[in-house]
């Protein structure tokens, strides 16, 4: 039995995990999970997700493994992607703290009420004001781009797969990224990465 990734095809967070490994070139079945259908809800899929959250990793032993971050860090662990120095993997757990705290809860929000739910008139404000934010998001990225080709010690680490994972889809979410030249070259260099593959990629 080998490792079984369970997620959203289109759902960023999960695109992280399947971006990470397929860059690492490991072994996996993709189990796609549908949100909308309640499928996180089942009894079968809740009693390996107490949380009920995908993605979901599970590793050929039975174990289990949720949060994205948390699932990426683990596959990247012993590669280039993951620093075993200590402020560097520090420095690389910081941007993915921002990502879950002041990038995904605006930028893949307004994405999902755009892109899942047709932007409803009932979440228009709510729109507008996650673009606000995720716009406050993309200017903290862009800052550090002027100065390194990637977020952490000029090399691809698993800082940068978070936080690639819904910016280079913002624009779904009326997040343009016109204006941030850094962002949309740094957006280049991860997809000329061997491996790499596309969000919706099954």
């Amino acid at each position: 039995m080998q490792m079984k990734i369970y997620g959203d095809a289109l759902s960023g967070n999960c695109y992280k995990v399947k971006l990470t490994a397929e860059l690492l070139g490991l072994s996996y079945e993709w189990s796609d999970i549908d949100i909308l259908q309640g499928q996180t809800k089942s009894e079968s899929f809740q009693q390996k997700s107490f949380a009920g959250k995908i993605p979901l990793l599970e590793l050929a032993d039975g174990r289990v493994l949720g949060e994205s971050n948390a699932i990426i860090n683990y596959l990247a662990h012993g590669s280039s992607l993951l620093s075993e120095d200590p402020f560097v993997l520090a420095k690389i757990q910081q941007w993915q703290f921002f990502e879950q705290y002041s990038h995904e809860p605006y930028i893949a929000v307004a994405r999902f009420i755009q892109l899942y739910q047709g932007l409803p008139k009932s979440r228009l404000d709510e729109y507008k004001e996650k673009q606000k934010q995720g716009y406050q998001a993309l200017n903290v990225i862009e800052k550090q781009l002027a100065f390194t080709d990637f977020l952490v010690n000029n090399s691809l680490t698993t800082a940068d797969i978070s936080l690639y994972a819904y910016t280079h889809v913002a624009p779904e979410g009326g997040i343009l990224l016109d204006n941030y030249p850094k962002i949309r070259a740094w957006i280049e260099r991860v997809e000329a990465l061997p491996g790499y593959v596309k969000i919706g990629y099954l």
